[in-house]
């Protein structure tokens, strides 16, 4: 990844962290008191926010990495280790 894109991919993350905690700040505690971001500004902040991952899976398949996706910590993992040592050899039949 060139000293370029690391940059950028850094801003991107840093501009994504503050939009959601300006959203999370100005977020009622009750769903029935009235948002105070008009209708639009919380559309440009979904719009903004689409624009920043967009871009930022653009430089991740520039860069080769492989996709980040949010798993939960009890989700099984795809794969399992298995040591070395419980693997068995294949016996040999002497003939």
């Amino acid at each position: 990844m060139s000293q370029e894109s690391s940059k950028e991919r850094e801003i991107l993350m840093v501009m994504r962290k503050v939009l959601a905690n300006i959203v999370k700040d100005t977020t009622p505690a009750s769903r029935a008191m009235k948002h105070p971001l008009s209708d639009a500004t919380i559309q440009d902040i979904r719009n903004c926010l689409g624009l920043i991952s967009l871009r930022e899976r653009e430089l991740a398949d520039e860069a080769g990495i492989a996709m980040e996706k949010p798993y939960y910590t009890d989700q099984k993992p795809s794969a399992e280790v298995v040591s070395i040592g419980s693997i068995g050899r294949a016996k040999k039949d002497d003939d």
